[in-house]
């Protein structure tokens, strides 16, 4: 029997709302998946990150048409209605009929039968809703989608004038604690552009591996496969204007080349390492700044790599071995995160954090994420921040980094340890703004006195 790009997307929503993993690693491991087509594929990743960045506004555009008390409805055939709302909203190369159809196919699929003729009169509910107008102004009948607006035949968002909050966490799906927390901050233009640039699939980022190659003679490499690619700020990065596959793309397996995004490789870059230096890496999984350490050390040096998950840890020696990056020592922390023993010339700090810089690219931490989960953060990183500094030699540097762009998580815990610390000074930092050009992030570099 043939597995549809549908089908699976179905089964991975199932698996995700069970917090089985993040969707890109579901998608990888769904049974099926491997199967498909290439433009099949590229539909079910669509469909999965969609659906899960835009539950929030499908939700309220299903909710007026569900007659039954919301709780009524089987997960399931939550999943199956946001799937159909998601197609008819949002792609605009799927006819309508077809997303109608095949969503209403999908109820046997997932053991709802009975729910076929629900799910049928819904679609065609939402369907009648959504035009195929678009404006360029938000509208409580305008729901965002590419940096313009797509118009419903009546309002059903709240309206951005009188409750600019309710708008926002509606039309752009975010959890309402969330979109009163940023626009007390950023204010509702600048919250307008985040909810474009998270609402989109995220652009391609590599770092070129110094190594074994310059920038540009890997970019002559991909004009020769007619790949095209744009070098960025930092000076190993390129940004691709359009998705690849990532083993496909040459050097993969030689180790040319490593996925990062480019705020990710400030961080590195920011610690200053120079070649023979023994540095500690305090969270180092999966790997990505722990070899561009490596890199910029001209693999002399050590680094201790540590991290309290040894599967995660595995993925940091599988990319140390494909990029041919040497001297690096994974070491699994106990339960209590204590760090390995002796003084280090330097040491980096990407600690766990709310991932609101990359909201985007993990699609489902705006739905786990709570608001009462920052206190537990908070302490967690400053935590590792003190017992980092206090591994460093005296001249030393500490680098500080999330992938965060709450001020808390961010200058504040910095501010914090220096306060405590009287042998920690601040030296510089970074703050990555999401989409100017890339994920949103924060370093500071510590030096201890």
């Amino acid at each position: 029997m043939t597995i549809t790009a549908r089908q699976v997307a179905a089964d991975v929503l199932n698996r995700s709302r069970s917090r089985d993993g993040f969707v890109a690693e579901l998608i990888d491991d769904a049974p099926g998946s491997a199967n498909l087509s290439p433009q099949d594929r590229r539909f079910l990743t669509q469909l999965v990150f969609g659906v899960t960045r835009r539950a929030g506004t499908l939700d309220a555009i299903l909710k007026p048409f569900i007659q039954l008390p919301l709780h009524a409805v089987q997960p399931r055939v939550w999943d199956l209605l946001r799937l159909g709302a998601f197609q008819l909203t949002f792609l605009t190369h799927v006819p309508k009929h077809a997303a109608v159809n095949e969503t209403v196919e999908l109820a046997p699929y997932v053991g709802a039968m009975k729910a076929k003729g629900f799910v049928n009169g819904i679609m065609r509910r939402v369907s009648e809703l959504v035009t195929d107008e678009f404006t360029d102004k938000p509208g409580a009948d305008a729901v965002p989608i590419d940096h313009r607006y797509r118009k419903l035949a009546r309002a059903i968002l709240p309206d951005p004038v009188t409750d600019p909050a309710g708008y926002f966490a509606a039309a752009f799906s975010f959890p309402p604690w969330l979109a009163n927390r940023w626009l007390e901050r950023y204010g509702p233009d600048e919250c307008t552009r985040l909810g474009f640039w998270f609402n989109a699939p995220p652009p391609l980022w590599i770092r070129v591996n110094k190594l074994h190659a310059s920038r540009e003679s890997y970019r002559i490499q991909l004009a020769g496969q007619t790949i095209d690619a744009e070098p960025g700020e930092h000076p190993q990065s390129l940004r691709f204007p359009e998705h690849h596959p990532i083993r496909d793309l040459p050097g993969y397996a030689e180790g040319d080349f490593a996925v990062q995004d480019h705020s990710s490789m400030l961080v590195a870059s920011a610690l200053g390492v120079k070649p023979g230096m023994h540095v500690l890496d305090v969270c180092a999984a999966p790997g990505g700044k722990t070899t561009h350490l490596m890199e910029l050390m001209d693999n002399r040096g050590k680094i201790t790599a540590c991290d309290i998950d040894p599967k995660r840890l595995e993925t940091v020696t599988t990319l140390c071995q494909r990029l041919r990056v040497k001297g690096v020592e994974t070491v699994v922390l106990d339960a209590k995160g204590d760090l390995p023993v002796g003084l280090f010339d330097a040491a980096l700090v990407d600690v766990p954090c709310s991932n609101t810089g990359v909201l985007g690219r993990r699609p489902e931490v705006r739905w786990r994420l709570k608001p009462n989960e920052f206190e537990h953060l908070i302490r967690l990183q400053t935590r590792l921040l003190i017992l980092a500094s206090e591994r460093v030699k005296p001249g030393g540097a500490v680098v500080y980094s999330t992938c965060s762009i709450e001020p808390d998580e961010n200058e504040g815990v910095v501010k914090a340890v220096c306060r405590g610390m009287r042998s920690m000074s601040l030296e510089a930092e970074g703050h990555a703004v999401p989409g100017r050009p890339s994920d949103g992030g924060y370093w500071a570099r510590l030096r201890r006195g």
